[in-house]
């Protein structure tokens, strides 16, 4: 199974580093996320360079996501044990710290191959995945290795989620929350625009 938007998530189980240093042995993603939305985000390597930097902003903003009734979950091509002494290294010696997000272990790399995230080096592609309250993919987004990811961008893609499902409006381009949604008809199409087409 390979993941694709509108179809369910794939589901793993694996040993994961949870936010209170336990080794949790059969983590369950599906388990993890019931009744919340998700957001799934693979990264390379831990002890890396661009990776720190989104791992430390994922969990700086874990107050918006938990507000949006949103989980966070990390895998990684690493072993559970390297999650464990990356948290346990200090940010001035490059590391994460004690992150408050399970961290999952992939080191049989079958979850990043159903996400479709894994290169040929065998490390995991930037890869961001939200899946919603029926398990099903909503959104993915894969950045190359050099190319970190912008959490508010992600943040964003919760919001439109919610206002689709709250209001069954549409998001155009550059929608953030508190704008103006689209009905999506003809006729939603050419009132959005008569009054947005300069903002676009």
């Amino acid at each position: 199974m390979q993941v694709f938007i509108g179809k369910q998530a794939p589901d793993f189980t694996a040993k994961a580093i949870l936010p209170d240093n336990n080794i949790e042995f059969e983590f369950n993603l599906k388990r993890y996320a019931k009744g919340h939305k998700c957001v799934v985000f693979f990264y390379p390597l831990d002890f890396t360079f661009v990776c720190p930097s989104e791992i430390i902003a994922f969990h700086n903003r874990l107050g918006d996501f938990a507000d949006r009734y949103t989980k966070v979950v990390s895998v990684s091509v690493d072993s559970h044990f390297s999650h464990l002494a990356w948290k346990n290294t200090p940010h001035s010696k490059g590391g994460i710290g004690n992150v408050q997000f399970p961290m999952v272990s992939d080191l049989n790399k079958n979850i990043s191959r159903a996400y479709n995230v894994l290169n040929d080096d065998g490390i995991s592609l930037r890869g961001t995945f939200l899946i919603d309250e029926d398990f099903n993919v909503r959104h993915m987004l894969v950045n190359d290795l050099p190319l970190g990811r912008n959490v508010n961008e992600t943040i964003r893609m919760v919001d439109a989620l919610h206002f689709h499902k709250e209001n069954g409006e549409v998001c155009p381009a550059g929608w953030h929350k508190g704008d103006e949604g689209m009905t999506a008809s003809a006729e939603g199409v050419a009132d959005y625009l008569t009054s947005n087409v300069d903002k676009l």
